[in-house]
């Protein structure tokens, strides 16, 4: 038995265990498709064919926006509105920034998100992002399968909150709701493209008392700059949506925005080539991950990596030929 899936003596039983909606059972797995080793590799794989056949039919929300913008106050709250006003169940995987020093992370999404974490209905899990561009985790493809094959009704990814840069989460989700701030600015980013073109409905945060005249001003602006990204031709044009985490508004009619987008007869095409678009891409990074594992794993190519640092490092030697010398090196050793 692997001791990566213990207690779950197969990898049969530990599927069948998160069909049943075991916890313990996700959690085992999460762990083990955020693994590296080339054993669990295998592992991930026969898991997920598995259970690929229960997976597809959860609401997948990416929440966006940059850091002190409240996205983790409005998962917490907008997430208990969907479990007590629709009882759904709620999942909820929030990517925490590594440290590009030490490699760490905090992980203290949960403390955010206290009344989620308490209740019976949702899951939180808190991911590194590990070094990984776009606002996401390495795994976190695998984690919303895994979470939709538990029976989740809804996911929340919630990204690191990096900003512009911020789009591979479209990757991943259907619907991203893009949090911005009246009083931060964030109003002139309409007229940026970035993320403001993957973002299905954009939501002003924070509109509550004084704030809520700027909010309804910062509304007009975005609504005027998109009228500059979205052809008018478009299938869905993204809404200005105002709501207060703190004081609960707003929250009925952004759920029935992303509830009509889910359920429109319009949008069908729309979402359709987005999953088929999301699987290309997953299969190509997927390539692209393994490769780049495959080489720095090598063991013709490990051994030189720390003489070949410390020459470019004392500029000794142009990075580019480096790079250059050790993938031919590589290849050959193929």
């Amino acid at each position: 038995m692997s001791l990566t899936i213990r207690p779950y003596r197969t990898v049969a039983a530990l599927a069948a265990a998160i069909q049943q909606g075991d916890r313990r059972a996700l959690a085992k797995a999460l762990s083990l498709v955020e693994s590296k080793r080339k054993q669990d590799i295998a592992l991930t794989v026969e898991l997920l064919e598995r259970l690929y056949p229960r997976t597809g039919t959860a609401y997948r929300i990416g929440i966006s926006g940059m850091p002190g913008v409240g996205k983790s106050t409005f998962v917490n709250a907008f997430g208990m509105y969907l479990i007590e006003r629709h009882r759904y169940t709620i999942a909820v995987l929030a990517i925490d920034p590594s440290s590009v020093r030490s490699g760490g992370s905090i992980l203290g999404d949960k403390t955010r998100m206290w009344d989620l974490a308490r209740h019976p209905g949702a899951f939180i899990r808190p991911s590194p992002s590990s070094g990984m561009l776009g606002g996401i985790a390495p795994a976190t493809r695998e984690a919303v399968l895994l979470c939709e094959a538990a029976g989740f009704d809804v996911i929340f990814v919630e990204t690191v909150g990096v900003g512009q840069t911020d789009t591979a989460i479209a990757d991943i989700v259907d619907f991203v709701l893009l949090f911005l701030l009246a009083n931060a600015g964030d109003e002139l980013q309409g007229i940026k493209r970035g993320i403001m073109e993957i973002a299905d409905a954009i939501i002003i945060n924070k509109a509550d008392g004084k704030l809520r005249s700027l909010a309804e001003q910062a509304r007009r602006h975005l609504v005027s700059a998109l009228r500059l990204l979205v052809p008018p031709t478009a299938p869905w044009k993204p809404p200005v949506l105002l709501c207060s985490a703190v004081e609960h508004t707003g929250f009925d009619e952004i759920w029935a925005t992303i509830h009509r987008y889910f359920t429109d007869d319009a949008t069908a095409p729309l979402r359709q080539q987005r999953r088929r678009e999301q699987q290309l891409r997953w299969f190509h990074q997927a390539i692209q991950q393994s490769l780049t594992h495959l080489f720095y794993s090598h063991p013709d190519i490990q051994p030189l990596l720390p003489e070949y640092e410390e020459k470019i490092r004392s500029q000794q030697l142009l990075p580019l030929k480096g790079a250059y010398e050790l993938l031919q090196r590589f290849q050959t050793s193929l």
